[in-house]
């Protein structure tokens, strides 16, 4: 119970053809396919933020990284 032969697979299909028709798949086919382009691109996009944040981060880092005991003058 749960294999699903080949011929199962052909008549669902018949089927979502004959519902939908060839013309409604293939649009519906490009527009998944334009979503999982426009998401990668934004994934893409935003890796590339990322990166950018944290270069600048650490280019506008002027912080004194001298430990706190060195700047003591003990007398």
């Amino acid at each position: 119970m749960g294999n699903i032969s080949p011929w199962q697979l052909l008549i669902v299909l018949v089927i979502v053809l004959v519902i939908f028709g060839t013309k409604r798949l293939r649009n519906v086919g490009s527009d998944l396919g334009g979503a999982v382009k426009g998401f990668r691109s934004a994934m893409n996009e935003a890796e590339q933020t990322t990166e950018q944040i944290s270069e600048d981060v650490n280019k506008d880092a002027d912080f004194d990284t001298t430990p706190a005991e060195e700047t003591r003058k003990d007398g």
